[in-house]
C-alpha cells in the first residue's frame, strides 16, 4: 500500500481541488477500503457549485463522494464479517446512536445519521477511505464494482418503489428520466409493474429510457400539467397506480398529482424549492396519497440480489468514466449533463468496471 490518499476535496462553492490526505486507520468496528469505484451524484455537483443544500451548509473543507464500491485493506480488532481482499459496496448513512428511528427500521430519519458528502461528514471520493464494517456489503463475484458503486442510486429506487407500494401488475408513470428516474424504472419492472411511462424533456434521455424497459416515453413540450397528465392516461388506458417524482420542479409534482389514479400513491423523490404551489384539494377528495422519502434504508441486500440474479442490469448508466486524477473533468462532465452516470476510477492499479 503506497501512501497516495489523491482526495477530492471542496473547499467552499466552486473551489473544488485535488489533494493528498493521510491515509487513516479503521477503529474497531471499521475497515479501510482501497476505493475502486466511485459514481458523481447531482448532490455532489450541487455542493460544488452553491456550498449547501437546504440546511446542510458546508462550512469547512470536505471530500465529496458516496456512489461507492472499493477492496478492504484492512479490518478492526472487532470486525469478523469481512476480512482483507473482499469486494464490498458501501451504504454512506451509518447512524451514529440506537435511537428510536434505529430500533423502528428506519435508521435513514435518524437526525444525528453521518452520511458521506454531507456537511460536516467527508465522502469516500479519494484511494482510502475508512467505513463502518456493518454498512459494507461483500459483493458476488459476478457483480462488479461498478455495479456496487451504483446501488447507491438504485436504492434510492428501491426506498421509493416500496414507499409507493409498486407490485406485480401496478401502473407506474415516472416524472423524470435522469439517473434517479432510470433506476426508478428499473426498480419498478424488477418490482412487476406491468406498464411503466416516463417523461423528460430530453429525446436522448427518453431513448436510454426506451432501452431500459419503459413502455411509453413522453417527451414532455409547452402543455399544462393538467395535459401532461391527460397524455399520460391516453398512453396507459387508465390513470396511473403509482407516480413516482424525480424532478422536483413544481410543474412537475402538478403532473404528478393530476396523472395519479384516485387513491393512488405519488412518491416524491426530487428535490426542488422549499415551497411549492400543488394541487392539493385535488389530492385530497381523490384519496391520493403524497409520500416523501430521504434517501434509503435496508436496501443493498435486496439491490445485491438483483443485480447477482441479473433482474436488474444497471450497466447500461455508466456512460463516461474518468481516473481520480481527472476529476475535475468528470465533475464538470456531469454539470453539463451529458451522458446519465459519470464514474470515477480511484484505483490507479485496476481501472476496470
Amino acid at each position: 500500500m503506497d501512501q497516495d490518499n489523491l482526495s477530492v476535496v471542496l473547499h467552499s462553492a466552486g473551489n473544488l481541488k485535488l489533494e493528498n490526505r493521510s491515509i487513516p486507520e479503521p477503529g474497531p468496528n471499521e475497515v479501510l477500503l482501497r476505493m475502486h469505484s466511485v459514481g458523481i451524484c447531482g448532490s455532489d455537483v450541487h455542493y460544488w457549485q452553491h456550498g449547501r443544500i437546504g440546511d446542510f451548509v458546508l462550512k469547512k473543507p470536505m471530500v465529496l463522494g458516496h456512489e461507492a464500491s472499493g477492496q478492504v485493506i484492512k479490518v478492526g480488532s472487532e470486525v469478523k464479517h469481512l476480512k482483507p481482499g473482499d469486494r464490498v459496496a458501501v451504504e454512506p448513512g451509518v447512524p451514529r446512536e440506537m435511537d428510536e428511528f434505529f430500533k423502528s427500521g428506519r435508521y435513514n430519519l435518524s437526525p444525528t445519521i453521518f452520511f458521506c458528502a454531507t456537511p460536516p461528514d467527508d465522502g469516500n471520493l479519494c484511494r482510502y477511505y475508512v467505513h463502518n464494517a456493518n454498512f459494507c456489503y461483500k459483493l458476488p463475484d459476478n457483480v462488479t464494482y461498478e455495479e456496487g458503486a451504483l446501488i447507491e442510486p438504485l436504492s434510492v429506487g428501491i426506498h421509493a418503489c416500496r414507499r409507493g407500494g409498486v407490485s406485480l401488475g401496478s401502473t407506474v408513470f415516472i416524472c423524470g428520466a435522469g439517473p434517479i428516474g432510470l433506476v426508478c424504472l428499473l426498480v419498478a419492472r424488477a418490482m412487476g409493474a406491468s406498464r411503466v411511462v416516463i417523461s423528460d424533456l430530453s429525446a436522448e434521455r427518453l431513448q436510454k429510457a426506451a432501452e431500459l424497459g419503459a413502455d411509453f416515453p413522453l417527451q414532455a413540450q409547452k402543455e399544462s400539467p393538467a395535459e401532461l397528465a391527460a397524455k399520460v392516461q391516453g398512453l396507459l388506458g387508465c390513470l396511473p397506480e403509482v407516480t413516482i417524482e424525480c424532478t422536483g420542479v413544481e410543474s412537475c409534482i402538478q403532473t404528478a398529482i393530476y396523472a395519479t389514479r384516485s387513491g393512488g400513491v405519488v412518491v416524491l423523490v426530487g428535490l426542488g424549492s422549499e415551497m411549492a404551489n400543488i394541487p392539493l384539494l385535488n389530492a385530497a377528495v381523490r384519496e391520493v396519497d403524497i409520500r416523501g422519502i430521504f434517501r434509503y434504508c435496508n436496501t443493498w441486500p435486496m439491490a445485491i440480489t438483483m443485480l447477482a440474479s441479473g433482474k436488474v442490469n444497471v450497466k447500461p448508466l455508466v456512460t463516461h468514466r474518468f481516473p481520480l486524477e481527472q476529476a475535475l473533468e468528470a465533475f464538470e462532465t456531469t454539470r453539463q449533463g451529458l451522458g446519465v452516470k459519470v464514474m470515477l476510477k480511484c484505483d490507479k492499479q485496476d481501472q476496470s468496471p
